[in-house]
């Protein structure tokens, strides 16, 4: 009996041991299972040592959607600033044309024998000249003894500060009255015209951007006309010489086809020009004086001081991003002079070796046209 309490007794506390074994397995294997899950799914453990192994990349999503790239987008164009300088540049058109207009007269005033005593006998000379290109003839005719014709017809080619006239006839007639029975010493009047009735002009109009500079050379048609009036003392101080002085007033007119720009790479700030007259009035006060050297070596040097007034500018533009410009053209003073070299290769023959040309601040500018004649006297 007692050994069977004993193994009763000993069965007992193994039945206890394997209860107490078995409730201790069961409350410890979740929490080591969720501590291994945990590290596996990804979730953030501060104690946890880096992998040596790497982990699989993720398998790439059946319809993918992409990302915008910041490149993808297209990039503005600067705009460019300037539309005032372009406007300013109107100015600058101004300019040319009123240079034109007084070396279209500068021109014109050696058919009208500029380099020329008062008073000679009837002649007929040709010519050819540089620095503007010119070949014509002029001449002159004594209508009665106080009456004379000065004439003369010309073709021209010439350019300054911009602006090239690439084709303009030039005619000019003037009659002078002379005094011839008050003796050697005289008053004397003229009164003449000049006329260009057709030109081809090109002008330049120039202007900054902030993108660059820009320069856009249009081509227009042009017309000239003049009409003044002369009155003037000479006298003969000898065989050999004779001085003379003079007033003379001008008026000037030019017509100007309209045009728009030419088309270039960049302009961005165009204009359109429309047809328009400029204008402008002259005063000269002028001198000359004609030499004969040793009977056979005649000179002629002439000049005066030139004051224009009541100047008109015919432009009016409409210039991109400035809206309508109409420039201002102010009074200008230049000085004017002219110089005759000519020999007598044999009577009534004369070789003539001549220039005009202007001094003075732009838009007139400093200008030199020179040339070669041969004169024949009758």
């Amino acid at each position: 009996m007692a050994k069977l309490g004993f193994k009763r007794l000993v069965l007992a506390g193994a039945l206890a041991a394997t209860s107490a074994f078995a409730q201790f397995a069961l409350h410890t294997r979740p929490a080591g299972a969720a501590s291994t899950c945990g590290f596996e799914c990804g979730e953030p453990n501060p104690y946890s040592s880096p992998s040596p192994y790497p982990s699989p990349s993720p398998s790439p999503s059946p319809n993918p959607v992409p990302s915008p790239s910041p490149m993808s987008s297209p990039m503005s164009s600067p705009t460019p600033t300037g539309s005032d300088s372009s406007g300013k540049s109107v100015g600058g058109l101004a300019n040319q044309r009123f240079n034109q207009m007084i070396t279209n007269r500068v021109l014109g005033t050696v058919l009208l024998g500029v380099n020329e005593q008062v008073n000679c006998s009837d002649c007929i000379s040709a010519f050819g000249s540089a620095g503007s290109f010119s070949a014509g003839i002029h001449g002159r005719k004594e209508l009665t003894p106080n009456l004379s014709l000065l004439a003369g017809l010309a073709y021209t080619q010439y350019s300054e500060g911009g602006y090239n006239i690439t084709s303009a006839p030039i005619g000019a007639f003037a009659l002078r009255y002379d005094f011839t029975d008050w003796g050697s010493s005289r008053p004397f009047f003229d009164v003449g015209t000049i006329l260009t009735p057709w030109e081809k002009a090109r002008y330049t109009r120039s202007y900054n951007t902030s993108l660059g500079p820009v320069s856009v050379t249009s081509s227009t048609n042009a017309a000239n006309y003049a009409v003044y009036g002369r009155a003037g003392w000479m006298s003969r101080l000898s065989g050999q010489d004779e001085v003379a002085a003079s007033v003379e007033v001008w008026q000037l007119w030019q017509r100007v086809s309209g045009y728009a720009d030419n088309v270039v790479a960049f302009n961005p700030f165009d204009a359109n020009i429309a047809t328009g007259t400029d204008r402008t009035s002259l005063v000269k006060i002028g001198g000359q004086w004609t030499h004969l050297f040793a009977g056979n070596v005649e000179t002629n040097i002439n000049g005066g001081r030139v004051q224009s007034f009541a100047s008109h500018s015919g432009i009016v533009a409409t210039v991109t991003g400035d809206g309508m410009v109409v420039p201002t053209m102010g009074n200008q003073g230049w000085f004017e002079y002219g110089g005759r070299l000519g020999f007598r290769v044999q009577r009534g023959w004369v070789v003539d070796l001549f220039a005009n040309g202007t001094l003075g601040p732009q838009p007139v500018g400093n200008t030199i046209h020179g040339g070669v004649g041969l004169r024949i006297n009758y």
